[in-house]
């Protein structure tokens, strides 16, 4: 602001060579000085949000905005009356914003936003109007151009284009650039010609140029995002589900490849909808995920080398712990032992509970820890959840066995999948992550953080586990074999939980299916997630797992498994 304190001293000190030394002349002339000068905000082009191959997801797109100059407005009502059908604000707030004011200094309020967004052919109808003091510039407004696709990713922005959920809000910053500022000296403010008063060709005018935003490149997939949503949706609707997830991660990246989440909203009109509809599930919603965690078990114990593919263990029950009864959901004959691809196939909660035993509490609890559980995978949305694990000092003496089979422990679907990712990638968890990197407008590339990385288990466990998960497709009878994709070899586990509602057990049901393909050298993971009044994770989740993992293996042009699955004893 030099130039301007420069040019109002040079005009003080003309005043005072003209008119003496008159403290009230200065005043006056000083304050018609001010008076003439109009500042007007340059708003800064808004980033892009776009997916792994540039695909826009959202953008701002030409508007105008509409302002006032209180000061050249004789009757905000009668103004108002006319402005608020085309921008559809109410009357009201219309000639509040109108109405004159003094700034704290003293001078008067020369601008304000009456409407930011304003399509082009209504600014058009308000020029139509020529009300004196009302002026139209030019603006943006966000525009998502695939609806609802990915919607609870990307969020929404506010009427001043301020990131407000989601994406949007949490790079923030970096989309929304900075805003220019011009301020000019203009001639007669009291003209009364249905016009504001020009611009003084010779007077002062200083503009501080708007800097864009910077866009936002994602690591989601847009067509596989379609193909999921579309995969998911529908069939939860016809589940009666509350809600539900799905996520596709690269194996080999941890990259997120869709992310999706039921019901939805229309981010055209995202406060028509409740804030729960507008929830990424898959990141924020942590919830018991019973029996997916059994894979976490059996992985500790044989990275321990307390068991191997041909140990039995006891699986008749029940099995008292603390006073609390633990059964299999199909109670198998009095002296049973299975073996572990049988323990999971059948996802009996007694076979897991004598393989936890091996195990001890401290260990489950460092394996879950290194699996990422109880802790958030900074993927990059914002409100995520960190779940909740029991240190072993916490365990009440029911936990040995409700946690070993996935209760008594909160995580996400994304926590499960990131964990199962570890499995897939011969032993070794990436942190899974959402966005790629910012590019600004000059062009300069900022790559987002490198994943963490950390050694869960040797590759040659990881392969066993992965063996043993597959008998939970393919041996019959087993929890998941709807899961099952043509042409290719699939491992993963069912889950099935009562659903805790503030604080209690319900008769409805939280199901999943998290899995990998194909099994003998895996590309991607799916996990899927909903919550419904009543069925199993084989039946509601499996069968859209079996449609997400077909559609991302076929997408990628991934080879048909050429291995027949292991045969089991």
């Amino acid at each position: 602001m030099f130039a301007l304190a420069l040019f109002t001293a040079i005009g003080v000190r003309l005043v005072v060579l003209q008119v003496g030394q008159s403290p009230e002349a200065l005043g006056l002339l000083l304050a018609q000085q001010r008076s003439r000068l109009v500042e007007i905000e340059l708003p800064a082009a808004r980033g892009s949000i776009v997916d792994r191959t540039g695909a826009v997801l959202a953008r701002s797109v030409e508007s105008r905005y509409v302002y006032a100059d209180p000061e050249l407005i004789d009757n905000p009502r009668v103004a108002a009356d006319r402005l608020s059908p085309l921008l559809g604000v109410a009357r009201s707030r219309l000639a509040r914003l109108m109405a004159r004011e003094k700034r704290p200094d003293g001078t008067s309020s020369r601008f304000a936003y009456l409407a930011r967004g304003v399509g082009i052919p209504a600014a058009r109808a308000v020029a139509g109007l020529g009300l004196a003091g009302i002026g139209i510039g030019r603006d943006e407004r966000r525009d998502v151009p695939d609806g609802d696709l990915a919607a609870n990713l990307i969020g929404f922005t506010g009427e001043d284009r301020t990131g407000l959920e989601g994406l949007e809000a949490r790079y923030d910053e970096a989309l929304r650039g900075q805003d220019g500022r011009l301020i000019y000296e203009r001639g007669n403010p009291g003209v009364d010609d249905g016009r504001l008063a020009k611009e003084i060709p010779s007077g002062y005018h200083r503009l501080t140029r708007a800097r864009p935003g910077a866009t936002l490149h994602l690591t989601i997939d847009r067509d596989l995002q379609f193909q999921s949503q579309r995969a998911l949706c529908p069939a939860l609707a016809e589940a009666d589900a509350t809600f539900g997830a799905a996520v596709v991660l690269d194996v080999r990246t941890g990259e997120v490849l869709a992310q999706a989440s039921c019901p939805g909203f229309d981010p055209a009109k995202p406060l028509l909808s409740e804030p729960a509809e507008r929830a990424d599930v898959a990141s924020s919603v942590a919830a018991e995920p019973g029996s997916t965690h059994k894979a976490f078990v059996v992985a500790a114990a044989l990275q321990e080398g307390l068991i191997t593919a041909k140990t039995t263990v006891p699986a008749s029950g029940p099995l008292v712990r603390g006073g609390t009864p633990f059964a299999d959901e199909h109670p198998q004959p009095a002296g049973t032992r299975l073996t572990i691809p049988q323990v999971l196939a059948f996802s009996s909660n007694v076979g897991t509970i004598a393989v936890a035993d091996r195990l001890g509490p401290q260990r489950i609890f460092e394996y879950q820890q290194r699996f990422g559980l109880g802790s958030v995978t900074r993927e990059g949305m914002p409100g995520e959840s960190a779940g909740r694990l029991l240190p072993p000092r916490q365990w009440s003496p029911s936990a040995s066995g409700s946690v070993p089979i996935g209760t008594s422990v909160d995580a996400t679907l994304l926590q499960m999948a990131a964990g199962y990712g570890a499995i897939a990638n011969d032993g070794t968890y990436i942190a899974p992550r959402l966005v790629h990197s910012t590019v600004d407008a000059g062009g300069t590339v900022t790559l987002a953080s490198p994943p963490e990385t950390r050694r869960v288990l040797s590759p040659g466990v990881a392969a066993e586990v992965r063996r043993m998960l597959e008998a939970v497709v393919v041996l019959p009878g087993a929890t998941g074999r709807r899961a099952a994709v043509p042409g290719y070899r699939v491992a993963g586990k069912t889950g099935t939980v009562d659903r805790l509602v503030d604080g209690q057990y319900t008769s409805a049901n939280a199901v999943s299916f998290i899995g990998m393909a194909p099994a003998e050298a895996p590309r991607y993971v799916v996990a899927v997630s909903a919550a419904v009044p009543e069925g199993a994770g084989g039946d509601v989740a499996a069968p859209i797992f079996s449609d997400i993992m077909g559609l991302t293996l076929s997408r990628y042009r991934v080879p048909p498994s050429t291995t027949r699955p292991p045969a089991y004893e």
